[in-house]
């Protein structure tokens, strides 16, 4: 049985592999695009609170505007912690799918941008 997950996700050729690697350059996509779009989002909210001239719609844009920056910070910073904590978690390797756990856990948080799927 140990032979069947020994290497689930230690062999790049392996479709296992391409497919965790896959979901963990998603992840990292995620990661980044996300707080950019929101932070652009709260740029176009900036311009129309400097255009509107009346103050409760400027409150208004100013709390949207606030919201997003937050959203951005913590998408970031939630799915870069999710990350730390799977580098940190140390599958029991003695066990039959212990290594193989742990190799894919470590390929989603750190993927292998230079082997993507090509078909």
């Amino acid at each position: 049985m140990y032979f069947l997950f020994q290497d689930f996700c230690d062999t790049p050729n392996g479709q296992i592999y391409d497919i965790v690697n896959l979901v963990g350059i998603i992840v990292t996509i995620i990661q980044i695009a996300i707080p950019i779009l929101l932070i652009i989002l709260a740029m176009i909210d900036l311009g129309k609170m400097v255009i509107t001239s009346k103050d409760e719609d400027r409150k208004k844009v100013q709390g949207l505007m606030i919201k997003r920056i937050i959203a951005a910070v913590a998408v970031f910073f939630l799915i870069g912690l999710v990350k730390m904590v799977v580098n940190l978690l140390n599958v029991n390797e003695s066990s039959e799918t212990g290594h193989s756990v742990n190799s894919c856990l470590k390929l989603i948080s750190n993927p292998d941008f230079n082997n993507v799927i090509n078909d």
